[in-house]
């Protein structure tokens, strides 16, 4: 005797694709997210650059090592760690690091770079 296959019997097909669809929307939400905290950061780390780099150079009347020291203080309590600091003639250029948690991949880093000095004509 043949076995006769019903093929428009499609009972739980909408309940597996919807499933299929909530995964995939939970893991763009879970993406994007992801990108959001990894640009706050970058614009985060910039910001303590920017400030750092002119907190050095607000201070080097009393020389480079005292700018730089102002620098590193002002990275730091930014919630970063300055890498670098050099200064040439009255220009600070200021590096800095700071940590991006990325959940499942681990922690990443961002560099930001700023320089401040005076107003060339």
């Amino acid at each position: 005797m043949r076995r006769v296959i019903d093929l428009r019997a499609d009972d739980g097909t909408a309940t597996v694709f919807a499933c299929l669809a909530l995964a995939g929307l939970i893991a763009a939400t879970l993406m994007i997210g992801q990108v959001g905290v990894v640009v706050v950061t970058r614009h985060r780390a910039q910001a303590a650059a920017d400030l750092a780099a002119l907190a050095a150079a607000g201070a080097l009347a009393e020389g480079a090592d005292a700018g730089c020291a102002e620098a590193e203080e002002v990275a730091r309590r930014m919630g970063t760690r300055m890498q670098g600091c050099e200064v040439a003639e009255w220009d600070a250029i200021v590096i800095v690091n700071r940590n991006v948690p990325m959940g499942l991949l681990g922690v990443r880093m961002v560099r930001a770079v700023a320089r401040a000095g005076p107003v060339e004509d």
